[in-house]
């Protein structure tokens, strides 16, 4: 027996098949469920921006690709290094990093890390976004990693900050127990300058100088105010003694596995995001300066033509590291080093 269908019926049966067509089509939509970590708060222009670049990679892709943002390295045991490793194996989709950690696994990205080499943000986004940038990409796809063209997110030039004294000369720095990560370009800088050195990871940064097992770090301007080390660090010397940035990572079979319109669209963004990323970073470092006065932290300027001279035998070590080639190229932007 064939039962008669009112016009209203099959209007409201087509419009939920249709529905469900549609429901069925977004959830197909993302090809690629991606995670990206980094090591900064939540709160940080490097987590904001991230976000919003994944956002707009989102939209332009048609949500063919999401990219869910994780701050603090989403608390991973291990920290950095366990997210490096993570990025090259392919556990990790996307990842940014300083280079002198980096270095760890890549050598010649330890140029990036080295004490007194950059001197202006010129110096560091000429050479970082032109052949220097080019080289170690080269050098980082060797190992499985994918650095993005142009995407080095800005941190800022390293001011010290101390708990115990003020910084005003290399005298200063004899026995001072001053925090590094945990990578042999910044390790071995301070104990050739008499420092001497605590390795701990980002994450536990302020813990460490919290323990005492700390009187100081290195970072700049922005950090300790995200981090809020004012509450337990006194002083701040202004030496400029070295810059770092967050290199975008990715894993390279990931990346290669991207359509070429979708490697375009995350290209682009990551040109457009670092840009703003790093407008927004110099101004902070500026502002923070008042902020942190205004916190209780003790501005120095310090006589930093105290410290180079203990460094001609770290920059001969680190010339053979880093391999001529990057060596070269670095000393073109900044000039002669060793």
């Amino acid at each position: 027996m064939v039962r008669e269908i009112s016009r209203r019926k099959f209007t409201v049966g087509l419009m939920a098949a249709g529905g469900m067509l549609l429901t069925s089509r977004r959830a197909r939509a993302a090809e690629f469920e991606l995670r990206q970590f980094h090591n900064q708060p939540a709160d940080s222009p490097l987590d904001k921006w991230l976000t919003q670049m994944w956002d707009a990679v989102k939209t332009e892709t048609n949500g063919r690709v999401q990219v869910q943002t994780f701050s603090d390295n989403n608390k991973i045991a291990g920290g950095d290094p366990a997210a490096l490793n993570m990025v090259a194996s392919g556990e990790l989709d996307f990842f940014t990093l300083n280079g002198g950690s980096i270095g760890n696994l890549v050598p010649a990205m330890n140029v990036q890390g080295l004490l007194f080499a950059f001197r202006t943000p010129a110096q560091v986004f000429d050479s970082l976004d032109g052949d220097l940038g080019d080289y170690l990409r080269e050098e980082v796809k060797a190992k499985g990693i994918y650095a993005v063209p142009k995407g080095c997110f800005d941190n800022g030039f390293h001011q010290i900050t101390c708990a115990t004294r003020p910084i005003r000369t290399v005298d200063d720095l004899q026995g001072l127990k001053i925090r590094t990560p945990d990578a042999p370009i910044y390790i071995e800088a301070w104990k050739a300058m008499g420092a001497s050195p605590v390795v701990a990871n980002f994450n536990k940064l302020y813990e460490t100088l919290k323990t005492g097992a700390a009187e100081a770090q290195t970072n700049p301007l922005a950090v300790a105010e995200f981090l809020k080390l004012y509450e337990v660090q006194k002083y701040v010397s202004l030496t400029n003694h070295g810059w770092s940035g967050f290199n975008l990572l990715a894993n390279w079979k990931l990346w290669q596995r991207f359509p070429s319109d979708v490697q375009d669209i995350i290209a682009r963004n990551v040109v457009k995001f670092v840009r703003l990323q790093r407008a927004e970073l110099s101004a902070l470092n500026t502002e923070f300066r008042t902020k942190l006065a205004t916190q209780g932290m003790t501005f120095n300027e310090a006589d930093t033509s105290s410290f180079r001279p203990r460094l001609t035998s770290y920059y001969a070590h680190w010339k053979e590291t880093v391999g001529e080639r990057a060596w070269s190229l670095l000393e073109a932007h900044v000039g002669k080093l060793a």
